[in-house]
């Protein structure tokens, strides 16, 4: 049998007849973009509408259906039974200047934000820098601090009641008879301290988790140059959990929006306990049946909280610009 000739001329396939052209360079990426093209089957398309086309769908029924539908019954007057009337924004005007209970539920919000925010995170990045340093009885002070996230806020409530009631167990070991709930000078500042309570220990938790995913060759190097344990804290540890910084403002943000139960169950919001969240399940659900004019408070708490998650979004796609 003849044997191919070993000075063949350069590109030509071995055993191919004299004369024969080359196979052409874009052959290869013809044949790939054919395999692109059949890379997916009916099969796959099938299951690929399956798993997303179904958790869209109830986003869209479940969230985002409610809110457009909410942003356009807050430009209405409607009680759910007689005919809708369209009134342009005087829900909204009447809520700005004619709603006795709404600038002090803002300011409620407000006071539940700082609360949640100087006092109750500071506090629990405290704790969880404690337990990172490995003391004595960590797991036991861990569980003990992470116990009261496990429960509602409605609970919370129930506790509140026991405790800060007339007879309850805080009047008891004083030997006073404070009104702590119904007195409205101080039950938000006694319900705070419950929220305080239960958000320290979320914080805490986040925090801990942030502080072991630390480099430790950072606080070595920090060392070396000379930085005491606070400054190394200060100016390396903390800057480098700026992932988790963020995620707890966000958190205590919502957390401090988004609070109902436990005002609810306390007092059903009134006397001193008002927020948004309460107002507009007053008059949504509630025995005025406003739907429209609770529809435009849930507006204006929507927006404040959007408010909130577009400078965290904006922070998220700067640092991956960068």
């Amino acid at each position: 049998m003849a044997q191919p000739s070993l000075d063949a001329p350069a590109g030509s396939a071995a055993g191919s007849p004299a004369g024969s052209a080359p196979s052409s360079p874009a052959a290869p990426s013809r044949r790939r973009r054919s395999a692109r093209k059949r890379r997916f089957t009916r099969r796959d398309l099938a299951v690929f509408a399956l798993l997303v086309g179904i958790p869209v769908l109830l986003e869209v029924a479940l969230i985002w259906g409610p809110t457009i539908a909410s942003v356009a019954l807050s430009f209405s007057r409607w009680d759910g039974v007689s005919p809708l009337r369209w009134i342009g924004g005087q829900n909204y005007t009447q809520i700005v200047e004619d709603y006795p209970p709404f600038w002090p539920a803002v300011w409620h919000n407000v006071l539940w934000l700082g609360f949640l925010g100087f006092i109750a995170t500071p506090l629990g990045l405290f704790f969880a820098v404690l337990l990172d340093k490995g003391i004595r009885f960590t797991r036991f002070y861990q569980s003990a601090l992470y116990l009261p996230v496990v429960l509602s806020l409605a609970v919370v409530g129930f506790i509140a009641q026991l405790i800060y009631s007339r007879d309850g167990v805080l009047n008891a070991l004083g030997g006073t008879k404070i009104d702590w709930i119904g007195d409205p000078h101080i039950n938000l500042w006694a319900v705070l301290a419950l929220v305080a309570w239960k958000h320290t220990g979320y914080v805490m938790i986040l925090y801990l988790a942030g502080l072991k995913a630390v480099d430790p060759t950072l606080k070595e190097a920090a060392a070396i140059d000379g930085a005491n344990e606070a400054q190394t804290f200060v100016r390396v540890v903390f800057p480098a959990m700026r992932p988790i910084n963020v995620i707890v403002l966000v958190i205590t943000v919502i957390e401090a929006l988004r609070a109902f139960d436990i005002v609810y169950v306390v007092n059903k919001g009134r006397n001193g306990l008002e927020l948004l969240s309460v107002l507009v399940s007053a008059n949504i659900v509630g025995e005025a049946s406003r739907i429209g004019f609770g529809s435009a408070l849930a507006v204006i708490l929507l927006t404040i909280s959007l408010g909130f998650v577009v400078i965290y979004l904006v922070q998220v796609f700067r640092e991956d610009a960068q």
